[in-house]
């Protein structure tokens, strides 16, 4: 499936990933180690590197040709400088996806992700047909929870120790965004 991609401040482009993504994706990555660290896991060597993001984006855009997820990235110009991505989409009753999405330190506090994350959904609504989505944050990242109320998120619970993050099982702030009624699952 085909997803629209959107212009985004700063002349910044969200599209959809490709196998050719998988060196500059490595680049960003390493350039923003350090800046993603807290809120990441502790990723293996291998993530790092091309042949790394090659198997990470391989397993994406299979799953995204089965309706599974929909893998966007942030590029300015050829750089890539941050990702959203729809994953874990389901269908019959649940009709819901999960929202995980980074921005490049440099990129930072211009925009992107707010109108990222506002477009993504969008498109899971429009054209993908989903019900809700969910994201979660730390408790402490308090920018991203920010982000997520500005799309029209709202804090439904925590969850104890629910990812292993910088190197220990951290408690989680859950958000969903419920994105239509209207319309029955097709089950």
């Amino acid at each position: 499936m085909t997803l629209p991609s959107t212009q985004l401040p700063t002349g910044v482009l969200m599209r959809l990933a490709t196998p050719d993504d998988a060196a500059p994706l490595a680049d960003a990555l390493r350039e923003n180690r350090s800046h993603l660290a807290p809120w990441e896991p502790a990723w293996p060597e291998t993530h790092f590197t091309e042949e790394g993001q090659a198997t990470r984006l391989g397993g994406l855009l299979m799953d995204h040709n089965t309706g599974r997820a929909a893998p966007w990235l942030l590029t300015d110009g050829a750089r890539i400088v941050g990702g959203i991505t729809l994953t874990g989409i389901a269908r019959g009753p649940f009709c819901s996806s999960y929202l995980g999405y980074w921005v490049a330190a440099s990129h930072e506090g211009k925009g992107l992700v707010s109108t990222g994350v506002a477009h993504a959904a969008k498109v899971a609504r429009d054209h993908l047909g989903l019900h809700r989505i969910e994201a979660t944050t730390l408790l402490t990242n308090t920018r991203s929870q920010a982000v997520l109320t500005r799309c029209g998120f709202d804090r439904i619970g925590t969850a104890p120790n629910y990812l292993h993050i910088n190197g220990a099982w951290r408690d989680h702030a859950i958000f969903q965004q419920i994105l239509h009624d209207e319309t029955p699952p097709g089950l």
